[in-house]
């Protein structure tokens, strides 16, 4: 029997407590609690005399200007945020807006706690590289404080040969800027069927709304409802559904001076409270030769979790949406890198338990058609899944998956599928590409290797993964290898 393994590059990412993000802060307003502080708060800092404010902007300024740009710029914008508070007409003077801001600003560290399931995609700049290199462009799991999930990036060159090289991440960080996105009337209506809400005040509101619309639209529809649907038992928990529904949806926009490595992608959406977790990127070609990168993550919200949509035309604007259907539940959706017979198709394990197919039209209302992969091995008697979007190869669409076995100890083996028709599975990887060795049981979870996506470079399947939810390691295997033990080599 031809045996693939997977070969350590000893190239690993550990997480860096310095990379930090200011964002505001009030006080009294955390998620398990529910009494604002502001006021009382604003009016201790209007309470000190000048000199002392001058004195702790000083400090402020010295000690946290070179850790985030724009730092003053921030500090106006959290003041403005509490302004209400401030008696008085008199403008206040620049120091202490600063201060006051800076009462209402914390540091975040993004990855405090972890940094692990990595996703790799080819970077959308591949210049200035030597002959056999490629730069890549991998997504990383990112957990700080209250165990709060954030969807990061780093880069790495790849080649000549067996080479992995990490790039510099450095310490700043930007959260980028983030608004609501649009939404399509059709979609609204599918995310709402599928949780079972669409009652009569929310029928008169899908018919008021334009085919799509933004926040604004949508509000001028809830003004036109008819008054007898609005004062009904539980129009009010229709109308805080609607609203909260439309507010989920974001476009995050990073500054064109950042780089790649300084974006992070903080929750801002209340399904996603307690984390995004485990974005798998791809990067998908339409019909038309057009790219653009898109990948699902895992929205949690402390207590029910749901995959999510994130896509970007070039890493640095990005756009979250709802999933809806049969396939969109449950963790680990990953997308194919290209439509399929004219259909966007994904894999996903919305029964907690089997890998699937899934069909959409629009990429957002998700079907399941079939098992394509069971719990069989010794390895997986627990459950399986992906480990990262199917790869494009002649001999069929490489699946990386992950199997969980006793000690709920997780390992990635690999499936391949028929190219015109993914759900016919043609070669089964009987062990282990890759399992925990003994340097790599100990972590936040133990004797766990995972990853979210690996890409193929100069014959070789590159394979970012992280160990024990804790850090990221990298190996590789020769394709020809992988096929071979996959009977299609």
């Amino acid at each position: 029997m031809n045996r693939a393994r997977a070969r350590r590059t000893g190239a690993q990412l550990h997480p860096d407590p310095a990379r930090v993000l200011a964002r505001l802060f009030l006080p009294g307003e955390q998620p398990h609690l529910a009494h604002s502080r502001a006021q009382e708060v604003v009016a201790r800092v209007m309470a000190l005399d000048d000199s002392e404010v001058d004195r702790l902007v000083g400090a402020l300024l010295a000690a946290f200007s070179p850790r985030h740009p724009a730092y003053e710029e921030l500090l106006v914008s959290h003041a403005s945020v509490v302004a209400s508070h401030v008696d008085g007409a008199a403008p206040l003077s620049r120091a202490r807006t600063l201060l006051l801001g800076a009462t209402f600003t914390a540091e975040y560290a993004v990855e405090g706690a972890a940094v692990c399931n990595p996703s790799a995609v080819l970077h959308p700049d591949q210049d200035g590289l030597a002959a056999g290199q490629a730069r890549v462009a991998v997504s990383v799991r990112g957990i700080g404080e209250g165990h709060v999930s954030s969807i990061g990036f780093r880069t790495a060159i790849v080649g000549p040969g067996e080479r992995w090289t990490w790039s510099p991440g450095g310490h700043t960080v930007s959260g980028g800027t983030t608004s609501i996105a649009p939404w399509r009337r059709a979609h609204l209506r599918a995310v709402l069927a599928a949780q079972g809400d669409v009652d009569e005040l929310a029928h008169g509101v899908l018919r008021a709304l334009p085919v799509r619309f933004t926040e604004a639209e949508f509000e001028r529809a809830m003004s036109h409802v008819h008054p007898q649907l609005s004062a009904r038992a539980g129009a009010a928990a229709t109308s805080e559904l609607l609203r909260r529904l439309v507010a989920s949806t974001h476009v995050v926009e990073f500054d064109r001076g950042t780089t790649l490595a300084q974006r992070v992608i903080m929750p801002a959406a209340a399904a996603e409270t307690n984390g995004m977790e485990d974005a798998r990127f791809t990067r998908f070609v339409g019909a038309d030769g057009t790219v653009e990168y898109r990948a699902t993550y895992t929205a949690y919200d402390g207590r029910r979790i749901a995959p999510r949509l994130l896509s970007s035309p070039d890493l640095r604007v990005f756009h979250t949406h709802w999933l809806a259907g049969s396939a969109a539940r449950n963790k680990g959706m990953a997308l194919f890198p290209r439509l399929v017979n004219g259909r966007r198709l994904a894999l996903c394990r919305s029964d907690g338990e089997n890998l699937s197919l899934a069909a959409s039209t629009d990429g957002l209302s998700w079907t399941v058609q079939q098992v394509v992969h069971a719990p069989a091995a010794a390895w997986e008697t627990l459950q399986v899944g992906n480990c990262g979007p199917p790869i494009e190869t002649e001999h069929g669409w490489l699946v990386l998956t992950h199997g969980v076995g006793a000690m709920r100890a997780y390992s990635i083996g690999a499936i391949l599928l028929r190219l015109d028709d993914p759900s016919i599975v043609v070669g089964t990887l009987h062990h282990p590409v890759l399992e925990p060795e003994e340097g790599e049981r100990d972590g936040y979870v133990p004797n766990v290797v995972y990853s979210c996506g690996g890409l193929i470079h100069d014959g070789r399947l590159w394979l970012p993964y992280g160990i024990g939810d804790a850090r990221i390691g990298v190996a590789q295997v020769p394709v020809d290898e992988l096929l071979a033990a996959l009977g299609r080599g």
